[in-house]
């Protein structure tokens, strides 16, 4: 069922401001990463994946492998009675909160974006853009541990560092990168970044992280006339530790001297090779992906993907200017998993030849990883609330399960061995 929805005297005064604050704020999903081989192992836990029910404001504990059964579930707004009265009693605040509800939200309140666990199993760590949060949730309990308010009025993706000791979140509507102790919530430093700061990614020696700021994708100007309205989209690159920028790429330069004009640069889901010399990324409105030399910081090639007749073909019904929006690589490189969201399918590539294995049909799929075991990629159908399987080496569907109402992000992660939710305590 739909999150509830705030009703009364309140919603009609500031319905209009709403919908001109909806235009601030983003949404929208991207690459996965599995936590390193190496990351720490404490003894007595089990690797599973979590499943954010964006809607639900729930998170589903799935098996990382297999048939890819549910082993619990967790609520992730426990304090949402709390929440909402603060919200209540300040007209800003309410206004963003109804904003991104008609926007990102599409109708619905977005409780959970992004999950990760504490590196001894212990807790959550979740972001909630309604909320402009992050929250540490206590994975015996269920009662909050730590509360981190972003800058802003929304938070947005994170990424957790290799050693799994700090976790990164963007603040969408401030422009900057939090990174917090991923522990007690202290906050460690942060950064500016572009408009609407969106995927996160560390690096696996740990020493940088990679912010993709994806511009406005709630406003319906998405003719490529308008794409100047869209601001300042970048991937910004800093020092993990000290938190400097040491790079910018600017895409729509190397957009453009590859010949392709024609494509949006707002960064969205993204995917490296192992040893990271490779960049795949997939941009706005393009049902495809593009290849990027890291070292040479050029484009090298462009795929583009079959398209699905009965997408709409106007540009404003897609979902925050998405197309095709999640991709993951498999851990020996060889081939990439491609979701295809507006277009209904997911594919595997050969990354040699870019050649797209069979299409497999899935609704509105919003996100892709790699299973525990790396032999299949695991994507989130939102339109059909399930999470599934697909097989590496033949591109075909392994298995299926179903979740909460419309999940996104799915994360590997390691969990008490002998856990089972807090509702069975």
């Amino acid at each position: 069922m739909p999150a509830p929805r705030t009703r009364g005297a309140r919603r009609v005064l500031l319905g209009s401001l709403a919908a001109a604050l909806a235009l601030t704020v983003t949404g929208g999903g991207s690459v996965a990463a599995a936590p390193p081989a190496d990351s720490p192992r404490p003894a007595g836990l089990r690797e599973v994946m979590f499943v954010g029910n964006n809607w639900d404001g729930t998170a589903d504990v799935i098996k990382s492998t297999g048939d890819l059964a549910r082993i619990g579930r967790i609520n992730v707004i426990p304090d949402r009675e709390r929440r909402m009265w603060e919200i209540g009693l300040n007209p800003v605040k309410l206004a963003y909160f109804l904003g991104i509800r008609q926007g990102p939200g599409e109708g619905h309140d977005q409780f959970v974006d992004d999950m990760y666990a504490t590196p001894d199993g212990s807790a959550m760590v979740v972001s909630r853009p309604s909320f402009a949060d992050v929250v540490s949730i206590d994975l015996r309990s269920g009662a909050i541990n730590w509360r981190f308010p972003v800058s802003g009025f929304r938070s947005d993706h994170m990424a957790v560092s290799p050693d799994g000791t700090r976790v990164a979140v963007s603040a969408s509507t401030s422009n900057r990168v939090h990174v917090l102790d991923i522990t007690t919530g202290r906050e460690i430093g942060s950064f500016a970044t572009g408009d609407k700061p969106h995927e996160n990614v560390f690096t696996a020696d740990g020493r940088y992280l990679w912010n993709m700021a994806i511009g406005e994708v709630t406003t319906a100007l998405d003719d490529p006339f308008w794409d100047w309205t869209k601001g300042d989209r970048r991937i910004t690159v800093v020092d993990a530790r000290t938190f400097e920028q040491v790079r910018v790429v600017d895409m729509r330069a190397r957009l453009d001297a590859f010949g392709r004009k024609d494509l949006s640069d707002a960064v969205r889901p993204v995917a490296f090779t192992p040893d990271e010399s490779t960049l795949y990324f997939q941009v706005s409105f393009f049902n495809g992906f593009l290849e990027y030399d890291v070292a040479a910081d050029r484009i090298t090639r462009v795929k583009s993907l079959p398209e699905n007749p009965a997408t709409d073909p106007d540009r404003t019904t897609w979902v925050n200017d998405s197309r095709h929006h999640g991709m993951s690589m498999s851990p020996d490189g060889k081939r990439l998993c491609v979701a295809a969201t507006m277009d209904d399918y997911a594919t595997v590539v050969d990354r040699e030849t870019l050649k797209e294995g069979p299409l497999v049909e899935a609704s509105k799929p919003y996100w892709a990883t790699v299973s525990g075991d790396g032999r299949s990629c695991v994507i989130s159908e939102s339109g059909t609330d399930r999470v599934t399987a697909i097989d590496f080496a033949t591109g075909r569907r392994v298995a299926s399960v179903a979740v909460g109402d419309h999940p996104q992000r799915v994360r590997l992660a390691r969990v008490p061995a002998d856990w089972t939710g807090p509702a069975a305590r």
